[in-house]
Parts: C-alpha cells; sequence; structure tokens
C-alpha cells in the first residue's frame, strides 16, 4: 500500500534511486496504490549518467510492497521494501529500463507487465 508523498525504491537500470510518488493513475483521485498500480512519480535521487535524472517526472508500476496481498488460493505475498520499475508508456506497460533488480510479483502477468515479468531475476 503506497500513499502520496512516499518514498520507493527503484528496481531497474535506468539510473534513479528513489521516487517519490506524486498521483496514482486511472484511479479517479484515489490516493493509495497497490501491487501492480501505475503511479506517477518525482526522481528524488539518480546516477548523473543515467537515462533519468533527478526532479524528472516518471511513470512507473509498483512491483514489491511491504504491505501483503491476500492471493486467491489464500496465501500472502509480502516483500521487504517498496520498489517500482519506471515504464514508458502507461499503454504500452513496456519498462524503460534494461534490467530489473531483485523478485516481482506474480500477480504483475495478470495485469499485463509481460515485459517487466520477463526480465525479471525471481517471481514469486
Amino acid at each position: 500500500m503506497i500513499q502520496l508523498r512516499s518514498i520507493v525504491d527503484v528496481a531497474d537500470n535506468t539510473g534513479a534511486h528513489r521516487l517519490s510518488v506524486i498521483a496514482v493513475f486511472g484511479h479517479g483521485n484515489r490516493p493509495i496504490a497497490y501491487l501492480g498500480d501505475i503511479v506517477t512519480c518525482v526522481v528524488k535521487k539518480a546516477d548523473p549518467v543515467g537515462t533519468v535524472k533527478t526532479h524528472e517526472v516518471v511513470k512507473a508500476v509498483i512491483v514489491r510492497t511491504r504491505k501483503e496481498r491476500r492471493r486467491k488460493d489464500g496465501s500472502y505475498i509480502r516483500f521487504d521494501d517498496n520498489a517500482v520499475v519506471i515504464i514508458d508508456n502507461p499503454k504500452d506497460k513496456n519498462p524503460k529500463g534494461t534490467r530489473i533488480f531483485g523478485p516481482v510479483a506474480r500477480e504483475l502477468k495478470d495485469l499485463g507487465f509481460n515485459k517487466v515479468i520477463s526480465m525479471a531475476t525471481e517471481v514469486y
């Protein structure tokens, strides 16, 4: 569960390290985002040679949350941190980076983020 002004880690190689959430995409004025939601973020910390720069506004999909999520089989999935992957276009759902670090949730496949799932090192 990510709310506005939450600081999240970046799980790809675009050069960004920390993002701040400023809007939840596609849910009206709902201030809370969950696993698999697209959010609008501002880059707070980034490498100087990366593809995204500090203070740039980007769209990202949430791939890990500390708040547990219940699955249809009754089990729960929970991660150690809140992390996102920066995407090019919310309609295409393709990531901007070429590598994804750390595990991602299996629920992203049902939401159409197939490229993110295929690039991830681990899928839980």
